[in-house]
């Protein structure tokens, strides 16, 4: 029994574990259900710091208790001097021995905790900006990345290949050293990035990011280093982004850090650089990457900056940003509103600010439209701000709430809380925007989102002459001054330098100045470019009806004269429809007409795009009936992807629509953006199990209950093994894949299963053997991720095992110590087993191989002489190598880069049929086919392949393109 405690900290910390007890959490679901990181949860519950009030409000609800217990023991230890074990206490006397001073690296790491340890929290508190920032640790939220597995294993079918792997935040970076994160405006991409230095100069990394503790952080902006003239060298990182530390740096510092693999480098908005200076910025990190190939780095983009695979070459994992989920909503206008009751006056304030959130959340999760809305940070601030001060009412569009967050900002908030006149001046809300319209559009035509203090204030200068109504209030100096301490848009994150808080109020604004300055051809001619992107399709909504209409045509015109940016400007085009407020019809009808001509989507990555349209493109959806086979999931995806009751009423028609024969993968992935019961009985329920089914939340899991029986199900979250068995028919059973498992303890549970066929286990820390699969009829299994410890010993138990998956470290020297049965005959090899190849001989009924790493000649020659092999699938290959297979009639490559080595394929490859090239990563987009014109009969299936060589040198249905290229008429 545990001691009871006088100090309060220490009574909130048994009363919050007491509280976990009772309700049988383990720290995996608690992180779960609260978002919290394990170290903040881990400090709460041991009552080693004093935790936030938005902690508190997280773990309150995650227990089922009341807050307010808890909060009054946080107020009282909060008024009790903390000591700090270990933190020596300040000496007042000089003490006996000399004081040691911190290492330059100390200092440096304390300097970096210190700088990104707040958070800009839109409309926080209106009446006090300086109440905007909020601590980093009671703002954040971890939320979910989401990664494409290129790598998944040859042999299945396309449809069993997940479209992607979704994880927390924590566990997506765990596994990386280098990652391309791409995400949204607003999407908390840049706060990932304060998140990770922050955490990391304090040593307060999670569990899941052990591996990345006791690295240096570097954080770079490349929107700060791109205007100050050429990138920087690691010598010069502190003084480009202004560290006032930069002068003490020792010489060689930053060198040896990075040298020694002690560096996090965090580049952060490829998209803020110019579209022509991309090559030189991709240059400049692969030079850093050469030089320093232990050093982890984060770089991040808005996703249509770069193509995917922009740093394939150098193994970046590509990871992007998921829209928060209903449940991250949720936690972040809970913490939104906590932060805001942590500045109140009043104990009236304090209550009315909990009604508020309580009304929110019910307006939130009732409302399709503003769910959609609030599914970025950004966005959900505004939100959360307009809600609170409008008492409840919101607008209703994306233009109406940035109109109302811009006149809360500006001008309202002074007004309504009779704040005297700040600094001197006065603006009304016409003037603030005008002037602001003026510096916006500025960054915009510049490609730039910062600029100089100095420029800012000639801007202003520059228009003070024809506001004599300001003018007279003072200088263009004060009036800056105002406009960053006041508007609440504009910031001045170092001394010398002026952005605006976020990019979204930038182009908002920009696109403003540009109708006003009747510049739509400038509109028109950087419409390809993908930062002007959300200024085009506001500036159609700022336009009046006729201006509108003309830029759209102009930008079909634009599109049907430009053959690569095609595509790129008339869904620009059909994306900018929703935004107009009134259009004529036959403008409207020539935008439709073109977007119909990319009808219908042939690819997931064409189903993102066409999502981001909104829901205008449901009209333009077709389907099922005439859908080719390649077509009828990224239509589902798309309409999916876009969410709310019109595209709920499409996937319904569509799935009653679908033939029996033909089962959309993607339509058992579309319930993540829609209830859950209501979901599976309109839409699941009549395909009778026959659908893979993926369950990600409590809701989806609840549901299984109506889709009994349940053939092939995926688990993708933190399920403990009764909530995986409690829906499912152990008869009819046959494919379980688990992944995030840290829930699961053990494997018992598996036996009930006796039909399963196939069985995946990912992400499982707590297990460390197979050994209570020992003697299951088990065809199937895949280990993905597993701990560094785990024992495979039991694999030859499994006397039935013929297809293995193993994308997971092997503590062995070798295959020839894997104890795979001898029947195998399928095994797939992920880059980072680290076990040679050699003994693979010993599987002599092997078909079927995939390997992603390069093979050396003695790997080769012993592959080579596996006499019923027919598929292999290569990535990172090195073809000069290898030994001549004249028993494969199957081949897929996955070149990393433009070296596709095809004129090695005919002699290694000799009895070729058939041969897949992945070019997703391959840079040049360059691929090269006519050495296979040698090769009779070969059948040929290229993906991604943007410009293909020697195509005219084969007969027509000879090769197979993925993506299904476009003709002028679809």
């Amino acid at each position: 029994m545990e001691e009871v405690h006088e100090d309060p900290l220490a009574q909130l910390a048994l009363r919050l574990r007491t509280l976990r007890a009772q309700r049988g959490l383990q720290m995996g679901g608690l992180q779960q259900r609260t978002g919290l990181g394990r170290t903040t949860i881990s400090q709460a519950l041991n009552g080693h710091m004093l935790p936030s009030e938005a902690t508190l409000v997280a773990l309150a609800k995650a227990l089922g208790t009341d807050v307010e217990p808890l909060l009054a023991l946080r107020h009282a230890a909060a008024h009790i001097p903390q000591v700090r074990e270990d933190i020596p206490r300040k000496v007042t006397q000089r003490s006996v021995q000399p004081r040691v001073q911190p290492s330059f690296e100390e200092r440096y790491l304390s300097y970096v905790a210190e700088r990104y340890s707040q958070l800009t929290v839109v409309g926080l508190d209106l009446s006090h900006p300086q109440r905007t920032h909020w601590p980093l640790d009671a703002a954040y939220l971890s939320l979910e990345l989401a990664e494409r597995p290129e790598g998944w294993p040859a042999g299945r079918e396309e449809a069993d290949r997940p479209s992607v792997v979704v994880k927390r935040a924590e566990d997506a970076l765990a596994s990386c050293r280098r990652v391309l994160l791409r995400g949204l405006a607003g999407s908390g991409k840049t706060t990932l990035l304060q998140w990770l230095a922050v955490a990391t100069a304090r040593n307060e990394l999670p569990e899941e990011l052990a591996d990345w503790r006791g690295q240096v952080p570097f954080v770079l902006p490349l929107r700060t280093l791109v205007r100050r003239g050429p990138l920087p060298e690691p010598q010069d990182f502190l003084s480009s982004v202004g560290a006032p530390l930069a002068a003490s740096q020792p010489e060689g510092w930053a060198d040896a850090v990075l040298a020694e693999g002690g560096a996090l480098v965090l580049v952060d908005g490829i998209d803020e650089v110019r579209q022509e200076h991309r090559a030189a910025t991709r240059d400049w990190l692969e030079r850093l990457l050469a030089a320093y190939k232990d050093a982890h780095f984060v770089v991040t983009t808005r996703p249509s900056a770069v193509p995917e695979g922009w740093l394939a070459s150098s193994r970046f994992t590509e990871l992007s940003v998921r829209p928060m989920s209903a449940a991250d909503t949720g936690l972040f206008v809970g913490r939104w509103h906590a932060a805001a009751r942590h500045g109140a006056a009043a104990d009236a304030e304090r209550s009315q600010l909990r009604e508020l959130e309580a009304a929110l959340l019910v307006t939130v999760r009732a409302q399709r439209d503003l769910a959609q809305l609030s599914s970025t940070p950004l966005m959900c601030a505004l939100i959360c701000a307009l809600h609170r001060d409008r008492r409840g009412h919101l607008p209703h569009s994306r233009m109406e709430l940035y109109e109302a967050a811009l006149s809360m900002l500006l001008v309202r908030r002074d007004l309504e809380r009779s704040i005297d006149v700040p600094e001197g001046i006065q603006l009304t809300e016409h003037q603030s925007v005008q002037l602001l319209q003026r510096l916006a559009y500025w960054l915009i035509r510049n490609r730039q989102t910062e600029t100089d203090r100095a420029t800012a204030l000639a801007l202003v200068n520059d228009a003070l002459p024809a506001m004599q109504a300001v003018a007279e209030q003072g200088t263009a100096d004060q009036v800056l001054t105002h406009l960053v301490g006041r508007s609440g848009l504009l910031r001045q994150p170092t001394v010398d330098t002026v952005d605006f808080v976020h990019r979204t109020f930038q182009d908002y604004l920009g696109a403003k100045a540009a109708i006003e300055a009747h510049d739509l051809p400038l509109l028109v001619n950087n419409a390809h470019d993908d930062q002007w992107e959300d200024v085009v399709r506001m500036a159609v909504a700022h336009a009046r009806p006729n201006e509108s209409a003309d830029l759209l045509r102009r930008l079909v015109k634009r599109g049907d004269a430009d053959d690569k940016h095609r595509s790129r400007l008339h869904l620009l085009a059909a994306a900018s429809l929703q935004y107009a407020t009134e259009i004529e019809p036959e403008a409207r009808r020539l935008v439709e007409q073109r977007a119909r001509v990319l009808m219908p989507p042939r690819s997931l990555e064409d189903a993102d795009e066409l999502a981001a349209l909104g829901p205008g493109i449901l009209d333009l959806l077709p389907g099922p009936q005439g859908l080719q086979s390649d077509e009828v999931d990224p239509v589902v995806k798309t309409a999916a992807s876009i969410g709310g009751d019109q595209a709920y009423a499409f996937l319904q028609r569509f799935a009653q629509s679908l033939p029996p024969s033909v089962l959309s993968y993607e339509l058992s992935m579309g319930w993540e953006h829609f209830e859950a019961d209501q979901y599976a009985q309109d839409i699941l329920i009549p395909f009778g199990g026959r659908l893979p089914l993926t369950v990600q939340t409590e809701d989806q899991r609840r549901a299984l209950r109506l889709l009994k029986p349940i053939t092939d199900i995926t688990f993708r979250g933190d399920f403990t093994e009764d909530q995986i068995i409690e829906h499912l028919s152990p008869e009819h059973t046959e494919s379980l894949h688990i992944y995030s498992g840290s829930l699961i303890n053990d494997l018992k549970f598996i036996r009930k299963f006796p039909t399963l066929k196939e069985l995946t286990l990912s992400d499982c820390p707590n297990l460390n053997h197979l050994e209570d699969l020992a003697g299951l009829r088990l065809p199937n299994l895949s280990l993905i991720q597993l701990p560094e410890d785990f024992s495979f010993n039991a694999l030859a138990s499994l006397p039935e095992l013929t297809e293995l998956y193993l994308y997971t470290h092997l503590p062995l020297a070798s295959l020839r110590e894997l104890p795979a049965p001898s029947g195998l005959t399928s095994l797939h090899l992920a880059a980072w087993v680290g076990t040679s190849l050699m003994g693979i001989s010993k599987w002599q009924k092997l078909k079927n191989l995939v390997i992603n790493s390069t093979p050396t000649p003695a790997e080769w020659r012993e592959i080579s002489a596996l006499p019923q092999l027919a598929a292999i699938h290569l990535s990172q290959y090195d073809l000069a190598q290898a030994t001549a297979m004249r028993s494969v009639t199957h081949l897929q490559l996955s070149p990393t880069d433009a070296d596709t080595q095809l004129t090695l394929v005919p002699d290694i490859f000799p009895n070729l049929e058939r041969i897949f090239v992945n070019c997703r990563a391959s840079l040049p987009d360059i691929t090269d086919i006519t050495p296979l014109k040698r090769m009779k009969n070969l059948k040929i299936a290229l993906s991604y392949a943007d410009n293909v060589v020697g195509l005219e040198e084969f007969t027509p249905g000879a090769v197979h393109l993925y993506p299904r290229p476009r003709t002028t008429t679809g």
